[in-house]
């Protein structure tokens, strides 16, 4: 074979090796489209009918029917920061916080998350951490979060039988954090290829759990990025340990952070007053119902001419922002705030696009925090104390037994009612699983513990693991 001949081989050979790649990758995102497009029409369905719903029945509970539509909210809002945060990951804008937080009650609650799943299939969920973990650590809450609940949901995902276990070592302000479990495990071939975007191994059980393949990918970008790394050890058939490790530094000075398990009340101290400057008139109206409540004095603007007026002539102490309004922006608007009122006036921009703050961020100096919308009311109100040093009034949220890791074996004549909820579950019948849930209690009161799952299940519009769960009771 002459010279020529061999190059053209090779160029052949790695044309090909491109185009198995290629279409691998293609068939890959394929896959992730047909999830993502069921599991955003599947809330939106609840939503949609259950507006339709209010429209027609004046007899509904408008409680009952907020908070499911709330949630069906909730799981669309969660979808949609899955793929922002791909885009951003690729784009390479992603905004990275240093918050100070109570370390210890995220991992309590975190893990709490996760008992009633673990419990319905009969896991033991425990969590160990090391008594050289400071109360409060300064890092990015949110990806912290993100991190953690990808771990622990995956672990539990993947183990039929035996334990999931998180434990949390400290030493020189390095927090070590393991995820162990006794689940299917990862062939040593699929040890790197689980991390990449849309894949999650070759085995079929694998491939036959519910998911769209993001999570580890998420992960292991988020940790790099937060200055960790993550690894991770496996063997088939005997389980998985997942190993983050992130500089988790302890603040010189406490923080008066609202405690965990606690309802904020109101706050301590003068009257603070808040100036909303949005032109959404829905989000005005939810921002001053929430700070109305908690003692605040709030005013409102539609657009950033108003909103400059009405600051002239009412002595704020923190304005939010809105980024995109017709007419003035909120960077236009933010300058001119700050020029006027100087450093002592607090000002937090809000956006629907966390690209903005990179585009009109460059000015530190002219805004003291960003949050994006849909606005979680906790972390603003946490965001508000923080930016104006409030010690918050509280009042303690009773605790929630846990459900037992075990419970007594279905009688026969439970299967029935089990092949009636998964049928219901797979149509996305809610007001047919409430109805069968309750007839199944009714009849067979000993299966209350895994009837509190399904009901929970049901309720956040967990269908897949509804039906997961119910597989795994029928066997």
């Amino acid at each position: 074979m002459t010279a020529a001949n061999a190059s053209h081989a090779a160029t052949l050979a790695e044309l090909q090796r491109a185009k198995v790649t290629a279409e691998a990758a293609n068939e890959a995102k394929t896959r992730y489209l047909v999830a993502v497009s069921h599991e955003i029409r599947s809330p939106l369905n609840v939503i949609y009918g259950y507006a339709q719903l209010l429209e027609r029945d004046d007899t509904l509970s408008g409680a009952e029917v907020g908070t499911i539509i709330r949630r069906s909210a909730e799981h669309v809002t969660n979808l949609v920061e899955g793929l922002l945060e791909i885009s951003r990951i690729e784009s390479g804008v992603l905004t990275i916080r240093s918050d100070l937080i109570d370390i210890r009650p995220l991992f309590d609650h975190i893990v709490d998350m996760f008992r009633m799943q673990a419990a319905a299939k009969g896991l033991a969920l425990t969590l160990e951490i090391d008594d050289r973990l400071p109360a409060q650590v300064k890092t990015d809450e949110k990806r912290l979060r993100q991190i953690l609940i990808n771990l622990v949901s995956n672990a539990i995902k993947y183990t039929q039988s035996g334990s999931v276990a998180v434990k949390v070592g400290y030493r020189s302000q390095v927090a070590d954090i393991e995820v162990r479990d006794t689940g299917i495990g990862i062939a040593a071939g699929d040890l790197e290829r689980v991390f990449e975007p849309f894949e999650r191994g070759n085995s079929a059980e694998a491939q036959s759990q519910p998911g769209i393949g993001l999570g580890l990918a998420i992960t292991r970008v988020l940790a790099s990025v937060l200055g960790g790394d993550i690894a991770v050890e496996s063997t088939p058939g005997v389980g998985s340990s997942f190993r983050f490790r992130i500089m988790l530094p302890a603040p010189m000075v406490a923080s008066r952070a609202p405690v965990q398990g606690a309802r904020i009340t109101g706050y301590a101290g003068p009257l603070r007053t808040v100036l909303v400057i949005d032109d959404d008139p829905a989000q005005r109206a939810i921002l001053q119902a929430l700070l109305a409540a908690l003692g605040f004095v709030v005013h409102t603007a539609a657009n950033g001419t108003d909103g400059l007026l009405l600051a002239e002539r009412i002595p704020a102490d923190i304005v939010l922002l809105d980024i995109q309004m017709p007419g003035m922006n909120g960077w236009e608007v933010a300058a001119r705030l700050r020029a006027t009122h100087g450093a002592a006036l607090r000002i937090v921009m809000v956006s629907a696009d966390v690209h903005e703050l990179h585009i009109g961020g460059e000015s530190r100096g002219n805004h003291n925090a960003f949050v994006t919308k849909p606005v979680e009311l906790d972390a603003l109100i946490t965001l508000i104390g923080t930016q104006l040093d409030l010690r918050w009034d509280e009042a303690a949220v009773p605790d929630i037994p846990e459900t037992p890791a075990e419970s007594a074996p279905l009688p026969a004549a439970a299967l029935p009612f089990l092949d009636r909820l998964r049928d219901l579950a797979k149509i996305g019948h809610l007001r047919g699983l409430e109805n069968a849930l309750d007839m199944f209690e009714q009849t067979i009161p000993t299966a209350a513990p895994l009837i509190a799952v399904l009901r929970r299940q049901s309720s956040d519009l967990d269908l897949a693991s509804l039906q997961k769960t119910l597989d795994d009771a029928a066997r």
